[in-house]
């Protein structure tokens, strides 16, 4: 009985000490991610922007007031400029993947049109689902006026459709409909 109490002291002893180890190490490397997260979400506006010099993140009150959109589907959106020059609007949307949340940057000029998608962290299928974040898929997005997209199996043949990715539908689904929710907040909040 004594034998046992000793070894469930020592036990304890050691996962105090694991756990102290792992709050401090938490403790120093949280400033650090945080800040490569937000570099890391800089550069993806700039890509989807790139004539824009400067990203100001707007009032939660441009995703609130949109109708019908699904709660934590869009989690920013950030007005661009270039000088005192208003260029367009980047909207993160967190869309559902085959995997987990994608992290997906959205770009639209103030005229419109759809400057490009940028995708950040995401869960899907190394090789089939991951093919969402290079080309040819998504520079299918980029040009496209900001009106709802579909995807489609097989050639898209309409200036609305989004060619999926073969054995990845429910990805390039869900890219688009993270788009399509980029859209509609700048139809209905932004674009006035």
């Amino acid at each position: 009985m004594k034998n046992m109490a000793k070894l469930g002291a020592i036990l304890f002893a050691i996962c105090a000490v694991a756990a102290l180890a792992l709050g401090l190490t938490n403790q120093v490397t949280a400033p650090i991610i945080e800040q490569r997260n937000i570099e890391a979400n800089n550069e993806s506006r700039q890509i989807v922007l790139s004539d824009a010099t400067e990203f100001k993140q707007m009032d939660n009150s441009v995703i609130t007031s949109v109708s019908g959109l699904e709660d934590g589907l869009v989690a920013e959106v950030y007005e661009a400029s270039k000088g005192s020059d208003l260029i367009g609007y980047t909207i993160k949307t967190l869309p559902k993947g085959y995997s987990g949340k994608i992290e997906l940057i959205v770009g639209i000029s103030k005229d419109g049109k759809l400057t490009g998608i940028n995708i950040g962290s995401m869960t899907e299928t190394p090789g089939l689902g991951t093919k969402a974040a290079v080309s040819p898929f998504k520079d299918q997005y980029e040009g496209k006026l900001a009106k709802e997209l579909m995807v489609v199996k097989g050639n898209s043949s309409g200036d609305n459709q989004i060619e999926a990715i073969s054995g990845a539908t429910i990805t390039s689904k869900a890219v688009t409909k993270g788009v399509n929710a980029a859209i509609q907040v700048f139809n209905e909040s932004l674009n006035k």
